[in-house]
């Protein structure tokens, strides 16, 4: 494996989307697609943050920059990138300064580099039990298979019933066993 590289996709995925609730999001799209015909895996992270300016959205892509105090470099965004490029895929980041941000990197799904998607059923139950307040989509396609998870869709049928209840929680991870 390409030193650098963080051990599994989830990773990515925990690290961008951490970046989104940073940004205020309160909506909070992720997309994995595997595409076997076509031997293409693609990511894809939606927000309604606060974005970025051009110079922004050009310093974060470099691995020698970061907004977090604290901290001296900023690997998440860099390494996210440098994942895609590696594998022989490619990435993107479009963002606009109050309008969110979108990340889409794909991936060979026969490079040897790519790593593996990791445990995608834990990172989505921790984002969505550690962010209620925040609304989820997640959408997993593998092929002609397709699994969406809405947390407003959720919302409404509980009413008042938080996401954080001992009860929805069993809920969801039944429900993401069953289904990823």
């Amino acid at each position: 494996m390409v030193a650098g590289m963080m051990e599994e996709l989830c990773s990515h995925v925990m690290d961008i989307v951490t970046n989104s609730i940073t940004a205020k999001a309160k909506h909070i799209e992720v997309s994995i697609t595997e595409d076997h015909k076509k031997g293409i895996l693609t990511l894809y992270i939606k927000d309604d943050g606060v974005g970025m300016d051009i110079d922004m959205a050009r310093r974060v892509q470099d691995p020698f920059f970061s907004t977090k105090t604290g901290r001296k470099v900023g690997l998440g965004i860099p390494l996210l990138k440098g994942t895609a490029e590696t594998t022989g895929g490619s990435f993107s980041l479009i963002t606009e300064l109050g309008r969110g941000s979108e990340i889409c990197a794909s991936f060979s799904l026969n490079h040897p580099d790519l790593p593996p998607i990791g445990k995608l059923k834990d990172t989505v139950l921790v984002l969505i039990v550690g962010n209620s307040e925040i609304d989820f989509t997640f959408r997993h396609k593998a092929d002609e298979k397709e699994f969406v998870l809405e947390t407003s869709v959720i919302k409404n049928i509980l009413g008042d019933t938080p996401l954080t209840s001992p009860e929805v929680i069993n809920f969801l991870i039944n429900y993401l066993d069953e289904n990823l």
